[in-house]
């Protein structure tokens, strides 16, 4: 046995018994079980969406995307800042108007706003949808990371089934109490992790950080600027955008709000969690590292990069303490994708069609749920082979297009009725899994385009669409109601 597997064994014990014992002394209704109560402080609450922002995404995706992408990587960096100064105007809003109904989830919000259980259906569902490739995000990368760390002895599939079975114990008796207090270890780990290895490892091979770089360019000339066609400044601005709008729509982010105190929670996290981001910076350091001394890693493989270079540089144990950082990183976010699907579940598509399902039988189908969504998430893992990013990419292009109808909500006078919040979501979405499944971009359908046209991400054309729709529906709508009212008179 390497030194590595016990050392990545321990994080797993570590995160079910910190999950179990999350639970002491509080009775695990639905409300404690989805939103802790709406107790947690301001830390607990940074700490909470830092580890859903900060996943195996940021371990593997951001170090995989600087190995394999070079400057199109710097997007993750703009729109994660981005998200943090639309968090400062956006949340306490939602988290007043959640607070003063005792709302549950995401799809809660719009029906309330709506005043239309069918848009909360239709919500709930597209977080479920959403929720498939992010927790298949977390499993995969799971996977990698116990397999890689292990030295193979332990293999991805065994890592995936092992962690699924780990985070839904725990997500069953604690559930996102568990989540905030593993979140608390996660991000000590990974903050140390990360800053160790991308200041080491440049100064190790290179002799430095801007050595590195040059030493990059000149091997790969034009590899850390942005290519002219494919991922060029239009597909870097049309993506930091449709991200950076989508980052609160997933529904374990946006119901992650509802576990706050108070309100100025958000605009205290808005100041400090963009601090957070020079962590990235160290994420990338440590991918360019591994560009030219681990070359030659093509497709799903390039998320390998970051423990290619770091089992030929560090010894087993130090190894593992990257794995164990690592499972951390998967695990405390899967935990809230369970939580929240669990509650879409049963909250938001049994309920509705059970109006007397009391909050107690409404909970405990939840719990009962978990274990089945992890099955399903296991099963797409095991099947998949996207990229991290490219996973993460593809939830994202479906929560956005709830942002407008979000946004309308929070404005004085709602410009978008609820047929026309709804018409607008089911247009966009729509069109995201329409060229995602038949594997269509912009070039492809419009081939004759100019050239930034072609680049633009398929889910910003998918946004634009759905708010041309919703207006238009809106304006239909309401016109009729207006006709039917002055007929009545």
């Amino acid at each position: 046995m390497n030194a590595a597997l016990p050392i990545i064994a321990l994080a797993v014990v570590v995160i079910l018994g910190l999950g179990l014992w999350a639970r002491s002394g509080h009775d695990m209704d639905l409300e404690q079980w989805t939103v802790g109560g709406r107790g947690f402080g301001t830390m607990l609450v940074f700490l909470l969406m830092a580890g859903e922002v900060y996943t195996t995404f940021t371990f593997l995706g951001a170090s995989g995307w600087a190995y394999g992408k070079g400057g199109p990587t710097y997007y993750i960096l703009c729109y994660l800042c981005l998200i943090y100064l639309i968090s400062y105007w956006l949340l306490p809003p939602v988290w007043r108007y959640a607070k003063a109904r005792k709302l549950f989830s995401q799809p809660d919000f719009f029906a309330a706003k709506y005043d239309s259980p069918a848009l909360g259906i239709l919500v709930a569902l597209v977080g479920i949808v959403a929720l498939v490739p992010y927790m298949v995000l977390q499993l995969k990368g799971l996977g990698i990371i116990v397999a890689t760390a292990s030295y193979g002895a332990v293999s991805p599939t065994v890592a995936i089934w092992i962690g699924a079975g780990t985070v839904t114990t725990y997500v069953m008796v604690s559930g996102v109490r568990g989540s905030a207090w593993n979140a608390v270890i996660k991000d000590v780990l990974i903050l140390s992790v990360v800053v160790f290895l991308g200041l080491y490892l440049p100064w190790h091979y290179y002799g430095g950080i801007e050595p590195m770089f040059r030493a990059i360019d000149q091997a790969k000339p034009g590899f850390l600027a942005l290519p002219e066609r494919g991922q060029s400044a239009s597909w870097f601005a049309s993506t930091t955008l449709l991200t950076a709008l989508g980052g609160w729509m997933f529904p374990h982010i946006f119901g992650s709000v509802y576990t706050a105190r108070e309100a100025n929670v958000f605009r205290r996290n808005a100041v400090f969690l963009p601090l957070y981001q020079l962590m990235l910076l160290f994420v990338f350091f440590a991918g360019f590292a591994a560009v030219l001394q681990v070359p030659g890693l093509k497709g799903p493989d390039v998320d390998l990069a970051l423990f290619k270079l770091a089992i030929e540089t560090f010894p087993p144990w130090f190894v593992g303490v990257i794995g164990a950082t690592g499972v951390f990183t998967a695990l405390v976010p899967g935990s809230m994708i369970l939580i929240s699907g669990a509650t879409l579940v049963a909250h938001n598509l049994y309920r509705p069609l059970r109006p007397a399902a009391t909050d107690a039988s409404t909970g405990r189908l939840a719990k009962l749920v978990a274990p089945v969504l992890a099955l399903v998430c296991v099963g797409f893992t095991l099947q998949g082979g996207e990229t991290i990013v490219q996973l993460l990419l593809m939830g994202y292009a479906f929560v956005t297009q709830l942002f407008p109808a979000l946004l309308a909500s929070l404005m004085a006078r709602n410009p978008l009725s609820k047929q026309g919040a709804a018409a607008g979501i089911v247009v966009g979405v729509g069109t995201v899994a329409a060229t995602a499944l038949g594997g269509h971009t912009m070039a492809t359908l419009f081939p004759g385009l100019p050239g930034p046209v072609q680049d633009l991400n398929i889910g910003i054309v998918a946004l634009a669409l759905n708010v041309a729709v919703a207006m238009v529906v809106s304006l239909t709508t309401r016109r009729r109601v207006a006709a039917a009212q002055a007929l009545a008179k």
